[in-house]
């Protein structure tokens, strides 16, 4: 139904309240489509309040960081808004995590409650969640210093699990929880409240919960969705997961701020997305540039009619001239950005313009977005350098997360007391104010997207027998942006092979941090002070790989 009064993009609102005024703003517009379930913004906000209800009848509080495992199915999108209008913090999982990576999320973030699918190819969920003792009721050799007291089953997570409380049963126990109720918490949650939790990988230790609040996430997603001028009009192919801040802030808040559609694909597939795009006539395509290439290879992609699509946002990684040239024209996406940006960072920090030309968006990742700081300082000294000089770039904003939780020293190394963000990336700006990112300061591997710490590798490659040592780091790969690499080296007399070292983590880290090409090295380049020199490592192995041709 054609709406008689323009929309306007909306912001400073509490992630729920954003729902709520989408409900009132454009009742009837198709806000989430799925090929078997579709929601307008009044259907999609009568859902999120049923559930909201459900979710307070099995006892969530306000402040309850509650974990979230699951693929881009349609309830994902329902709970993060549902759980925004109890005041719980919304805890994104990584859909490939393993037993370890998942035990040691729910032990930091003190989850009570896990919602949950069954599971993603060859992982089994609920198998892993037996793995830890994360299913209440059932006896377990897993880790103790658990809370997780329920575990919701979502999409197609058995019913029949006397451990969990099938999502359908969160519609019946509603009826026990009044909408005054609802509404009378839902008016307590402030746009400054942590509303969600994201875990991101640092150079060093375990991951880190990074806070962020509504003004954080549904403000960047404004801005962004700014920057692509969307409108109501627009609808999005979402393929990006929506465990990450590309999915449930880019994608879902870019698009509500403004009043589009969501058009999520469960979990990504080259054909998949563009049978999305094709169905529901999309405008709008984010990605990584992995998936744009894989989506590009598709046999049949010449006779998929995308003359719809028209803007979207390339991240993760930088895009090679030749890919965004085909981006551009074989995709119809003359409109295509480059944006750059952190987890902590809610996540965008700069973006490239629609217009901009070929160069620009290849070789810089943009201007800073308004209302943010950009700032490039010396490591050293930490003070402002000259224009078009290297050093680490900072950010400041109403962007930048509140801090990681229950980790005060880590917050105060990533912020300091003027409110400056160090991002870890080695960067110039131009005179116009592009930013061009050169490198990394820190060791973080980005691998299709996905930030790995490389300290996770190593103490996993570390825990096999016959290594005596080993340093993990990414090497460049055209295809993922950056391939896991390690240089290992052995106990006297072992003979391991780098197979096998790659299958001894298999099982015990996600799939995308498994070493991929493993050196078996003597020795390590040291510094003069006695430190192995990584940057080294990888030069070597960069050139070995080249030498090989592989």
């Amino acid at each position: 139904m054609a709406q008689t009064d323009p929309f306007h993009p909306v912001r400073d609102l509490p992630v729920g309240a954003l729902l709520t005024h989408l409900a009132r703003a454009l009742p009837d517009r198709e806000a989430l489509a799925y090929p078997a379930v579709r929601y307008t913004f009044a259907e999609l906000e009568g859902e999120a309040r049923l559930v909201a209800r459900g979710l307070m009848a099995v006892g969530i509080e306000p402040g309850e960081r509650v974990a979230l495992w699951a693929t881009n199915v349609p309830e994902w999108v329902v709970l993060q808004f549902a759980l925004a209008k109890i005041g719980a913090v919304l805890v994104t999982v990584n859909t490939s995590f393993r037993a370890k990576e998942l035990d040691y999320l729910l032990r930091q973030c003190r989850a009570r409650t896990v919602a949950t699918i069954r599971g993603l190819k060859e992982i089994d969920y609920l198998a892993e969640l037996r793995m830890v003792g994360a299913l209440p009721g059932e006896t377990t050799s897993g880790s103790t210093g658990l809370e997780v007291e329920r575990v919701i089953g979502i999409a197609d997570a058995a019913v029949d699990e006397p451990a969990l409380v099938p999502y359908a049963r969160l519609r019946t126990l509603a009826e026990t929880v009044t909408d005054a109720a609802l509404d009378t918490r839902s008016a307590a949650v402030a746009v400054d409240d942590v509303t969600n939790m994201q875990y991101t990988s640092g150079t060093t230790g375990f991951p880190k919960g990074v806070m962020l609040s509504s003004r954080n996430i549904v403000n960047n997603g404004y801005a962004l969705g700014d920057a692509l001028a969307l409108s109501p009009a627009d609808r999005l192919a979402l393929c990006v997961p929506l465990f990450h801040c590309f999915g449930c802030v880019i994608g879902v808040l870019g698009m509500f701020t403004h009043g589009g559609c969501l058009c999520p694909v469960e979990r990504f597939e080259p054909q998949a997305v563009l049978d999305t795009v094709v169905r529901e006539r999309c405008t709008v395509l984010h990605g990584v540039p992995t998936m744009f290439r894989a989506m590009l290879e598709v046999p049949e992609f010449s006779r998929y009619d995308v003359t719809s699509l028209r803007t979207g946002i390339m991240a993760g990684a930088p895009c090679p001239e030749p890919l965004m040239r085909r981006v551009i024209g074989e995709m119809h996406l003359p409109e295509m950005t480059i944006a750059y940006g952190l987890t902590e960072a809610s996540p965008g920090i700069t973006i490239t313009g629609r217009d901009d030309s070929i160069a620009r968006r290849t070789q810089t990742v943009g201007r800073a977005l308004p209302e943010v700081e950009v700032r490039i300082v010396d490591p050293a000294t930490q003070r402002p350098v000259a224009t078009g000089v290297r050093g680490e770039l900072q950010t400041r904003g109403y962007h930048v997360m509140k801090g990681y939780y229950d980790k005060p020293e880590a917050t105060v190394g990533a912020l300091d007391a003027d409110g400056w963000l160090s991002t870890g990336d080695q960067a110039e700006v131009d005179a116009d104010g592009y930013v061009r990112v050169t490198g990394r300061i820190k060791d973080l591997i980005i691998s299709g997207g996905e930030n790995i710490d490389p300290s996770e590798i190593e103490v996993c490659l570390r825990a096999h027998p016959e290594v005596a040592d080993a340093y993990a780091y990414g090497v460049a790969d055209e295809r993922w942006g950056e391939r896991v690499a390690a240089s290992v080296r052995l106990h006297p007399g072992a003979s391991v092979t780098a197979e096998a070292l790659t299958e001894s983590c298999r099982g015990q880290l996600a799939s995308f941090k498994l070493p991929r090409v493993i050196r078996i090295v003597e020795e390590y380049p040291m510094t003069a002070s006695g430190k192995v020199q990584k940057f080294k490592l990888r030069e070597l192995h960069e050139q070995e790989l080249a030498d090989a041709g592989s």
